[in-house]
Parts: structure tokens; C-alpha cells; sequence
């Protein structure tokens, strides 16, 4: 006379779903190891989510580490670049494939009109304010108005409160 007891509720729908000679402790097991192996999946699928996002982030990383690498050197090129075009022997070489020539020495006008130092020439074959440019056509050249190169600059023994400009001003 070993009669099973009746199960009512969420347990009789529990052994509705498990047909056989599955007893009650059984049935009471089954929503645990369902429970258990949800977890386990759940918590397995989110490290599989956040370490792909992880590697992401390291393949970004990794992307904008060499390009600001290569920015880097790029720009140490074009300061040395500028550094080579700012060094005196090639800013003289430029000046000279340009028609310059170094300036002779200078004479400084002061405010109340006197003219102290002795201007001399520029140094070179022929003087800059003498040379023709190359875009103009030479009708051009006796309308332009200006000084003409042969002025002379005055002596510092001239009157002091006199001065002419000297050529090319």
C-alpha cells in the first residue's frame, strides 16, 4: 500500500514533463540544473562578448599607435627640412642664386635729422637698383618712377640736419 502522494501546482507540471518513474526528489533537482547550465551559458556567451570588444579596442589601439608613429616621423622630416633650408650657408647660397649680394655697411638716421655712420656699397658685380628686372619690357623701364642708381650718399662731415636718402630706399 505504498501510495504516491499527489502532486499539486508547479511540481505536478514539472512531472508532467518528465514521464516515467521520476519521483519527487528527482523533479525537484530538474529547475536547478536548468538554473545552473543558464548561468554557466550566460556568463560563457558575456566573456566571449567582452573579450571581442577587448580585442577591438587593442586592434584600434594597435591602428592608431603606428599612426601616430608615422606622423612622428614625418614630422622629424620636415623639421629637418626646415632645418636645412634655415642654415645660413643655404639661405646665402639661395640668396646669391637669387642676384643678391651682401650689404656694405649701413648708416642710421637719427629723430632729430643727423646721419651717423659711413653707408658704403652693397659688394658685387653690379648693384641690385641697376639691374633690369625680367618682367618688364624694356619701353617699360624710362616710365617707372624712382630714384635713379646713381645718386651718391651723403658724408657724415654734410650738413647735419640735411639728409638725402641713399639708393635703393
Amino acid at each position: 500500500m505504498s501510495r504516491k502522494p499527489e502532486l499539486r501546482g508547479r511540481a505536478a507540471r514539472l512531472a508532467r514533463l518528465f514521464p516515467g518513474t521520476a519521483g519527487p526528489g528527482q523533479a525537484a533537482r530538474t529547475p536547478f540544473v536548468l538554473l545552473v547550465v543558464l548561468l554557466l551559458g550566460g556568463g560563457l556567451i558575456g566573456l566571449l562578448v567582452l573579450n571581442s570588444a577587448l580585442s577591438e579596442g587593442s586592434f584600434k589601439l594597435d591602428d592608431l599607435q603606428k599612426g601616430t608613429k608615422n606622423l612622428t616621423d614625418e614630422e622629424q622630416a620636415l623639421q629637418r627640412d626646415v632645418d636645412a633650408y634655415s642654415a645660413p650657408e643655404a639661405l646665402q647660397r639661395r640668396a646669391r642664386e637669387l642676384g643678391m649680394v651682401p650689404g656694405g655697411d649701413p648708416a642710421f638716421l637719427d629723430p632729430d635729422g643727423t646721419v651717423r655712420g659711413v653707408p658704403s656699397p652693397a659688394s658685387g658685380a653690379e648693384p641690385a637698383a641697376a639691374r633690369m628686372p625680367l618682367v618688364l619690357a624694356p619701353e617699360m623701364i624710362g616710365t617707372l618712377p624712382g630714384p635713379t642708381p646713381t645718386a651718391t650718399a651723403p658724408t657724415p662731415s654734410a650738413a647735419p640736419s640735411s639728409a638725402t636718402p641713399t639708393p635703393g630706399r
